[in-house]
C-alpha cells in the first residue's frame, strides 16, 4: 500500500484555532472477498469396511493398522479347503451332465428319446454350469483385496478367528484428497458454483489455513435449515486432515479485485451510520461511507471515499468537521503498512 504523506494546513495565527495532532493513512485500493463463513465436517474421498461375503475361518491376515496400503492388496484369507471341494464337486457334476446331453442327442437324433426328456437334460445341464459358477464364486470370496488404495484403520479380527457373513473386518481410508461437507444459506444459493475456493481451519492446527476448492452442489435445499449442501475437496498430501474433524470454512463466492480499505481505526460510528474524518487541505471533512467487507485490521468502504483520499486514523476524539489538523502519516507511526486483503 502506497500512503500519501501530508503536510495540511498552515501554522496557526493568532486569529485561528491551533491544529489537532492526528495520524492519517491514505486510502488502499486491492482485493475484497465476498465470503460466507460456515462450519463443516471432514470426510474420506473413499472409505469401506471390508466385511466378508461368506462364513470362514481366517487363514492368513496381512492387516498393517494405520498403514497405506495400494489398490488390490490381499489383506484377509479365509481357509478355502471346503469351498474348493465344492467347486471339485461340482466340477465333476457338470463333466457328468455333458456327457449324459451327449448322449441325448444322439438318441434324440435317432428318435429313440421323447423331446420333452432332452429338454429336461438340457435344463439340468444348464443347472450344472450355475452351480459351478457359483461354487468358483464363493472360493473366490475366500480371498479380500483392499478395493482402493488407502490407510487401514484399526483391525477386529486375529489370524484363526472365525468370521461371519457381513462381519465387520477392518475400515479403509482414503483420504488424500480429503471431502468437505459445509452448508451455505439458502440467499447464497444462486452465487455457489463448482469451482469456488474454500479456505479451511481445524482446531488441530489453529495457525494452518487448508485450501480446497467445491465439485459438488447438492440440487435440494434443506427444508428445516433453509440451506444448500456443498461438498469440496482439499489437498492433503501430509495426511494432517482426517475424516470426522471439526473445521470451520469460509466459501469464497466472489473477488472485487479493485476495492477500497482503510485501517479500521477510521472509522467513527455515530447514530446515523459509519463516518471517517478525511484530511482535506489542512482541515478535517466529516464524510459518512458504506462499509463492505472487513479483515483484520481493515474495513473495505463501498462508497464515501475514492483512491487519493487521506483519512484520519488515530486523535479525532477531538475533531468537530473542519476543525484544522496537523497530521502525521500512519505507516510513520505503525512503522508498517496495513496488513494486505
Amino acid at each position: 500500500m502506497t500512503t500519501q504523506p501530508q503536510s495540511l494546513g498552515t501554522a496557526p495565527t493568532a486569529l485561528s484555532s491551533p491544529a489537532i495532532a492526528v495520524v492519517t493513512s491514505g486510502v488502499r485500493r486491492g482485493p475484497a472477498d465476498q465470503r460466507v463463513e460456515s462450519v463443516a465436517t471432514l470426510l474420506a474421498d473413499e472409505a469401506v469396511v471390508i466385511r466378508s461375503e461368506i462364513d470362514g475361518r481366517v487363514g492368513a491376515l496381512d492387516v498393517q493398522e494405520g498403514q497405506p496400503v495400494a489398490k488390490d492388496h490381499v489383506l484377509v484369507m479365509l481357509n478355502p479347503v471346503e469351498y474348493r471341494a465344492e467347486v471339485d464337486q461340482r466340477e465333476a457334476g457338470l463333466a457328468l451332465g455333458e456327457l449324459k446331453f451327449k448322449r441325448a442327442h444322439d438318441l434324440l437324433a435317432k428318435r429313440v428319446m421323447s423331446k420333452q426328456e432332452f429338454d429336461e437334460m438340457d435344463a439340468a445341464l444348464k443347472e450344472a454350469r450355475a452351480a459351478l459358477a457359483l461354487a468358483r464364486a464363493r472360493l473366490n470370496k475366500t480371498v479380500l483385496r483392499a478395493p482402493f488404495s488407502g490407510i487401514l484403520g484399526l483391525r477386529r479380527i486375529s489370524p484363526g478367528d472365525y468370521v461371519k457373513k457381513g462381519q465387520d473386518l477392518v475400515n479403509l481410508e482414503a483420504i488424500d484428497p480429503i471431502k468437505i461437507d459445509l452448508r451455505v444459506p439458502e440467499r447464497h444459493a444462486a452465487e455457489v458454483r463448482p469451482a469456488q475456493r474454500i479456505a479451511v481451519q481445524v482446531e488441530a492446527f489453529p495457525e494452518a489455513v487448508f485450501e480446497g476448492e467445491i465439485y459438488a452442489i447438492d440440487p435440494r435445499v434443506d427444508e428445516a435449515s433453509r440451506s444448500l449442501r456443498v461438498r469440496g475437496r482439499i489437498r492433503n498430501q501430509h495426511l494432517k486432515l482426517r475424516p470426522g474433524m471439526f473445521a470451520r470454512a469460509s466459501l469464497i463466492l466472489s473477488v472485487r479485485e479493485n476495492a477500497l480499505w482503510v485501517p479500521e481505526q477510521a472509522l467513527v460510528p455515530m447514530a446515523s451510520g459509519q463516518f471517517v474524518y478525511r484530511a482535506v487541505d489542512g482541515k478535517a471533512v466529516l464524510t459518512q461511507v458504506t462499509t463492505g467487507t472487513r479483515i483484520p485490521g481493515e474495513v473495505e468502504i463501498t462508497a464515501g471515499l475514492g483512491v487519493g483520499d487521506i483519512v484520519v486514523t488515530e486523535g479525532y476524539a477531538k475533531l468537530q468537521d473542519g476543525v484544522p489538523i496537523q497530521a502525521t502519516d500512519w505507516s510513520d507511526v505503525r512503522g508498517a503498512e496495513p496488513a494486505a486483503g
